[in-house]
């Protein structure tokens, strides 16, 4: 007798665990239309690289139309360089600018240790 209750708690422990249901397990997966919105709304921060400009004060950055438009800057833009420095700039939108250059004042860079042609990260503030 005792072999046969051996035998049934080994077929007790063999039963297969429930299968868990396939539409709870997808739930916690966005739809790609979710996904895909996310891109459209627009970029938050570009990398791109500071130049000197002495022509301009101490509070402006000066931006291209487009890079404006692709941030959303209206009135002010935050400036970072290396996550160390970061300077909170009112736009100044020129035509005549590339998009991948935000000008700013040479004194300013020089009295906090940034070099020309650094690498910044643009935000709208």
């Amino acid at each position: 007798m005792s072999g046969e209750k051996a035998e049934e708690e080994v077929h007790e422990e063999e039963k297969p665990q429930e299968k868990m249901d396939l539409k709870r397990l997808l739930a916690v997966i966005p739809p790609p239309s979710e996904v895909l919105s996310r891109k459209r709304q627009g970029i938050k921060e570009k990398r791109i690289r500071l130049l000197y400009d002495s022509n301009i004060s101490e509070e402006e950055a000066r931006i291209s139309p487009f890079l404006a438009r692709e941030l959303g800057a209206k009135e002010y833009v935050e400036v970072s360089v290396a996550g160390k420095k970061r300077f909170r700039l009112k736009v100044n939108i020129d035509e005549n600018i590339s998009p991948d250059y935000v000008y700013v004042n040479s004194e300013l860079m020089k009295k906090n240790g940034v070099a020309n042609n650094s690498i910044c990260t643009i935000r709208a503030v």
